[in-house]
């Protein structure tokens, strides 16, 4: 009986007899002792109705299937208030209601498929003798999934997007940054559903976010009584690309050292040209078609030919001459629309584009304010024109070279060493960034900014930061002021990324794993699939 009971599945079964079948699988005949409480009225019954017999598969022995043929007690209920007449005795420490497999191998079922997924899990498990389709595993393991998220205790959290199609659709991941866990995976970005998602947890306190303002503006309306804090890597990352912009609007990266003639041509020269060289190439286009014809092609043969459509080439060989394009209908989405109005405030005096914005929105313009200035700086350009006058001198600049190679600095070497320390500078390194200094007046300043920048993330003392904005608006570089009015405006959520020890460096490691999980199913895998493999399982080890 010894060796009997070390088969039994758990408490309250005796096994009857275990069998080797040819196919190699080992049965065990067990029968479960009489329970007989009524799952609905919870009173025993002592009316014995017969036996109900469930096949369980269990964990294997030395490779092998182990099937378990369970006989469970069926009663009757002669309770007069009681709907139920029948029922069998459950043992939800062995197996839950219509389950085919024991609990303990379920959990190993959920183990695997959220370690391996479904068609890996299917191969290891065969093999390791516990035989489940890849359906089964996964749906074992989205079952399981809901309950990995009932604590919602959650004081630090890490909000961060990431791609389900980059550039089409985007996700939300949530990350309790105490424990190092994912708490959830929301299968959009937008406000509402990360703002429905804090309300339901007002016992956070600190949410770790990058510069998105979709999640700013989340947070501040989901849980007002939180903390933000931005990212302090995506701040040096921005800053970077600040830099590498800058560079590139002072011309001293990817610079021609030689003017080309169609750069030094006036715009209207220019404009002429593109319309004559159009002209020309839908005469050659023309005569092409015509010739083609007169070789006694079809219209279809020659659309073959030639890749045009046949309706195309069916027009083109009707008219005389090519026909030139007609300009588009104007609509109120374009200034011009209103031209003669436009012209009247010109001669009028009324030049700022916000007036003239206004006034044309009163007559029915649906176009942008940036639409209206491209058309006013054409006037304001057409005005200062001066015939008679010499043009001013253009001072171009020189291009940075690399001191060991003689090759221009491109800007995002420029933007990587702006941002280095000093001591992290190989020698080579060392000798562009002198190069740099001497050169480039704006690079000299942006290297100060970025090292002051540098030691005020490190320094945990938020109070100096209200003069690094100052002095990077003071040098008077356009993005460089751009970059410092936005961390004004995201003032608080920059000093609490100073002074908070929390970043959203767990969140991006997240969704690297996120990423490699989502390509291991080849990008087939919805939200709840991959909601519950990011997830961790609730189990005991």
């Amino acid at each position: 009986m010894r060796t009997k009971s070390k088969w039994s599945p758990g408490p309250g079964v005796n096994v009857l007899g275990i069998s080797l079948e040819p196919d190699g699988n080992w049965v065990v005949s067990a029968s479960a002792k009489p329970v007989g409480i009524c799952p609905d009225c919870g009173i025993r019954s002592r009316y014995r109705h017969g036996w109900r017999k469930r096949t369980l598969q269990d964990l294997p022995v030395q490779g092998q299937v182990v099937k378990i043929k369970l006989a469970l007690n069926r009663w009757q209920c002669r309770h007069r208030n009681c709907r139920r007449r029948t029922f069998t005795d459950q043992l939800p420490e062995i197996a839950s209601p219509y389950s085919r497999r024991t609990a303990r191998m379920a959990v190993i079922v959920s183990l695997v498929g959220h370690s391996m997924g479904g068609r890996p899990g299917e191969h290891l498990m065969r093999r390791l003798g516990m035989p489940a389709s890849d359906d089964t595993i996964l749906r074992q393991l989205k079952r399981n999934a809901p309950s990995s998220t009932q604590d919602r205790n959650i004081r630090v959290v890490g909000i961060d997007d990431w791609s389900w199609r980059r550039s089409t659709r985007y996700g939300t991941i949530m990350v309790d940054l105490e424990r190092q866990t994912v708490v959830d995976v929301l299968d959009d970005r937008s406000v509402e559903s990360s703002k429905a998602w804090l309300q339901e947890r007002p016992s956070i306190e600190i949410v770790s976010r990058d510069r998105c303002g979709l999640y700013a503006q989340a947070a501040r309306e989901g849980a007002p009584q939180a903390k933000q804090v931005a990212d302090r890597f995506h701040l040096v990352q921005n800053f970077r690309a600040v830099i590498k912009e800058q560079m590139s609007l002072c011309g001293h990266a990817n610079v021609r050292p030689i003017l080309s003639e169609d750069a030094i041509a006036s715009t209207a020269a220019q404009h002429r040209r593109a319309r004559l060289a159009h002209r020309q190439s839908r005469q050659d286009i023309f005569e092409m078609l015509h010739a083609l014809r007169q070789q006694g092609l079809t219209y279809s043969e020659i659309a073959r030919r030639t890749g045009y459509e046949r309706r195309s080439v069916a027009n083109w060989l009707t008219s005389n001459a090519p026909r030139d394009r007609k300009r588009a209908a104007l609509n109120p989405t374009s200034p011009l629309y209103f031209e003669a109005f436009l012209a009247e405030r010109w001669k009028d005096g009324n030049r700022l584009g916000r007036h003239l914005l206004h006034d044309l929105r009163n007559r029915g313009y649906t176009g942008s304010r940036s639409n209206l200035e491209r058309l006013l700086k054409v006037w304001r350009e057409a005005e200062n024109v001066r015939p008679h006058a010499s043009p001013p001198e253009v001072k171009v600049l020189e291009p940075v070279r690399d001191p060991d190679t003689g090759h221009v600095i491109s800007s995002d070497v420029v933007a990587a060493l702006c941002i280095k320390p000093r001591g992290l500078l190989t020698v080579p390194q060392a000798r562009k960034v002198d190069a740099l200094k001497q050169g480039s007046e704006p690079f000299r300043k942006m290297r100060g900014l970025a090292m002051r920048f540098n030691g005020l993330l490190r320094s945990r003392n938020p109070n100096a930061l209200d003069k690094w904005i100052d002095d990077a608006i003071d040098t008077e570089l356009t993005a460089i002021m751009r970059f410092a009015s936005v961390l004004r405006r995201d003032i608080d959520a920059v000093k609490n990324a100073i002074e908070l020890p929390w970043s959203n460096g767990q969140a991006e490691g997240q969704i690297n794993r996120l990423k490699t999980l989502k390509r291991a199913m080849y990008g087939r895998a919805g939200p709840e699939l991959m909601r519950a493999r990011m997830l961790p399982l609730n189990h005991t080890d």
